[in-house]
């Protein structure tokens, strides 16, 4: 449950940020503006629904999750293909956030 919580504030984050870039960027109307800020409203809210208890450790995990998703973002809907770096440098994210979120700690 926790990783498709950290997938769905990626993807609020990311697409309300992506209509607010279209209003400001692309010349796209205000109602783009409202409702890409409205969903990085959402997104605020989302990652309170995580069982973790440090604020920090939530957000600092799902930044490598971000990362990932961002590229994910970038090759389907930007149509800008990932090349090997991009990869490389998703993957070690996505290590840094297992470690983070499921190491044993005492």
């Amino acid at each position: 449950m926790s990783i498709a919580i950290f997938v769905l504030a990626g993807l609020a984050e990311i697409g309300g940020g992506y209509l607010v870039w279209l209003w400001l960027r692309e010349g796209k109307s205000i109602g783009y503006g409202i409702a890409g800020s409205l969903i990085l409203v959402l997104y605020g809210i989302i990652p309170t629904l995580q069982n973790f208890p440090s604020f920090g450790r939530v957000y600092a995990a799902y930044g490598g999750v971000f990362v990932v998703l961002a590229v994910l973002w970038g090759w389907l809907v930007d149509k800008k293909t990932p090349d090997l770096y991009d990869w490389l440098g998703a993957a070690i994210c996505i290590v840094g956030v297992s470690i983070m979120l499921w190491a044993p700690r005492n």
